[in-house]
């Protein structure tokens, strides 16, 4: 058996991305700061057309947060109470509390098993008269299979809101995420591949209708000066958070190709040990927001690496039809067996894309002496 030298590896290293764009950053906020112009305004606009450009579409809202971006795409949809959303059971809590908070009842599908995004088979049977709106998430960095979301959602006129939270940058079959349904959301949490200093999010859109009233939505649904046409929120993002993406962004594609070359890495060096690498869908660019491997042993293999100083985390443990606040719902234990599963066996590992090859041969070695 090898002797491992014992080191750190966190599961993300903020700190070592903040070094490389520091100066940039630091401008930035000089120039807020002498036109303290702090809420919205140029900085702002700047960042919303070069996200757009990325994503191919014609518009983004920055708005404060990813979650508050659902918010403000349903409000804008005027989806509220006695509605019905369909999203996936294993996903972050927000997708799924985004639409409580409009007043619409989220409705659970399951996801598929390998890339653990939602089910389209699944959808088709969810629907209802009161299903106003679809949310596939791009969960992990991969695309769901939007060819069959879209099919489904044109079939019925419902439309479909993309969360990309976790996929700036993605791909499918070589068109952006956040390109294909009537809305997108973006976060730029500080985990994110795109991150702020704080909390940020945009929702991005190629219908110009629905962009003009998500300006008026993230600004307390004013339509002019202290008049107000519509219902709407404090959404507005922060001019300090928008220099900071805008220094960043230039540097997104690199550091997402990054997450790749560490994600080939473990692909080769983790084939036939403990663990069941991440399926990559051939259609989908994967940037690997997460590289989440599977086991069924994953509380053994996820003590080894905590005891070895490895940073390694469950994205999910609690499927969202078993979270207290959803016991409302009437749904039971069993009734998404492909997610309870998941959220049974999957382990993320550290894929930062500053992680040197020392730390990632310390990860797979680790796990490789897991039997």
């Amino acid at each position: 058996m090898r002797i491992l030298c014992r080191m750190k590896v966190p599961l993300l290293d903020l700190a070592a991305q903040f070094r490389t764009v520091e100066p940039e950053v630091r401008a930035g906020i000089d120039r807020v700061l002498k036109t303290c112009g702090f809420v919205l305004g140029p900085e702002v606009e700047a960042l919303e057309k070069e996200v757009a450009r990325l994503c191919g579409v014609a518009h983004g809202i920055g708005v404060s947060n990813g979650s508050d971006a659902i918010v403000a795409a349903l409000m804008a949809l005027d989806i509220g109470a006695g509605d019905e959303v369909i999203v996936p059971v294993f996903t972050f809590f927000a997708t799924a509390a985004s639409v409580s908070r409009v007043g619409a009842r989220p409705v659970f599908v399951d996801i598929l098993p390998d890339t653990y995004n939602i089910d389209p088979d699944a959808i088709d049977k969810a629907i209802s008269p009161r299903t106003k709106a679809i949310i596939p998430v791009h969960l992990y960095g991969q695309c769901a299979d939007m060819d069959r979301v879209l099919a489904i959602a044109d079939r019925h006129g419902i439309p479909v809101i993309e969360d990309a939270a976790q996929a700036i940058g993605a791909t499918y079959k070589g068109r952006p995420a956040c390109s294909f349904g009537k809305a997108a959301t973006l976060s730029f949490y500080p985990t994110k591949n795109l991150s702020a200093i704080g909390e940020a999010g945009m929702v991005m859109t190629n219908d110009d209708k629905l962009a003009a009233a998500l300006r008026i939505v993230r600004h307390q649904g004013q339509t002019s000066e202290y008049e107000h046409g519509r219902l709407g929120a404090n959404f507005r993002m922060s001019a300090i958070q928008a220099v900071a993406l805008r220094a960043k962004l230039p540097h997104l594609v690199a550091w997402n190709e990054g997450r790749c070359r560490h994600a080939a890495r473990y692909d080769a060096a983790l084939a036939g040990n403990c663990v069941v690498t991440p399926h990559r869908d051939a259609v989908c660019g994967h940037i690997y927001h997460q590289y989440t491997v599977r086991s069924p042993h994953r509380e053994t293999l996820r003590t080894r690496l905590t005891e070895a100083g490895i940073g390694a985390k469950i994205f999910y443990p609690i499927p969202l039809h078993l979270q207290p606040v959803y016991r409302n719902l009437g749904y039971r234990a069993g009734d998404f067996p492909v997610a309870e599963k998941a959220a049974a066996e999957v382990l993320s590992l550290p894929v930062f894309p500053e992680m040197t090859v020392e730390q990632q041969d310390y990860v797979i070695e680790t796990i490789r002496q897991v039997k």
